[in-house]
């Protein structure tokens, strides 16, 4: 089984101030120092998102997605500058329902958020739609479903369960996978749901440490994850728990710490 202590001396020796911020609320509840809060919200744009790299001006819906992750880490799933960037993410959702990055940012863009790719739509609305869900059933947890930002994620919803295959695979990156359970989840489409459960399980064995602990984390976070499948994750993250108490980023070492904290939020 995965070593908690290790993962936590691991995070403790290379982790930032931010994310041993997020290491202490994810063990004990401790809120963060006001600055460690400050720290992500700096680079907010004044539309709402954040730009993918910090001298960028262009907000993207893929980096914002990932400091809503940073901010849920640390409590803060809610306040002024989460609204800001939920509101920022229904302004820029297409009238089909999806969301694709800026056509500016297509030169620096990667392939799962390629402004125009199919694939990388698919998995951009998966995921603005998977923290719009949860940042509204953290705002709102006695509701059924999410109601401020309804008409949005009910068109989101609705496209992604059109692109699913009859086998319940999906034509997108694998991580669109769990991403799409969450809101479809959060949308009460609990058939086509617990479908794309079954295919991430039949993929379990192929997956990297950082996907692994990217799905458990997201299943886990909406409470929608069958046991076996995240018994499962778990065991095999304790297969591929490295020597020094890390686990290896798909983006590289520089992300292995949120790599193991992703790993921790998924084993609490």
């Amino acid at each position: 089984m995965v070593d908690i202590d290790a993962a936590i001396g691991y995070v403790v020796a290379h982790g930032d101030p931010v994310e041993r911020a997020r290491l202490s609320y994810l063990r004990t509840g401790q809120r963060p120092d006001p600055q460690v809060i400050e720290r992500i919200v700096a680079g907010q744009t004044e539309s709402g998102g954040w730009p993918a790299a910090a001298d960028a001006a262009t907000p993207s819906i893929d980096a914002t997605a990932f400091r809503l992750n940073e901010l849920d880490d640390l409590g803060g799933l809610r306040g002024e500058p989460v609204d800001r960037a939920l509101a920022w993410l229904a302004t820029v959702q297409r009238q089909d329902g999806t969301w694709q990055e800026d056509e500016s940012l297509a030169g620096e863009a990667p392939a799962w958020a390629m402004p125009g790719d199919p694939e990388a739509t698919l998995y951009l609305t998966a995921l603005a739609g998977f923290w719009m869900t949860v940042a509204e059933f953290e705002a709102h947890p006695h509701l059924d479903v999410p109601a401020r930002y309804g008409s949005a994620l009910a068109a989101a919803a609705r496209w992604v369960v059109a692109q699913l295959r009859p086998d319940g695979t999906w034509p997108s990156f694998l991580a669109a996978g769990w991403h799409a359970a969450g809101l479809l989840h959060g949308q009460q489409y609990f058939y086509e749901a617990a479908r794309l459960q079954l295919v991430l399980g039949d993929r379990l064995p192929e997956m990297s440490p950082a996907d692994i602990a990217s799905m458990a984390a997201a299943l886990r976070r909406m409470n929608l994850g069958d046991d076996w499948l995240l018994q499962s994750a778990r065991k095999r993250l304790g297969e591929t728990q490295r020597t020094d108490g890390g686990w290896d980023s798909a983006e590289g070492p520089i992300f292995d710490v949120n790599t193991t904290l992703t790993v921790l939020r998924a084993c609490r």
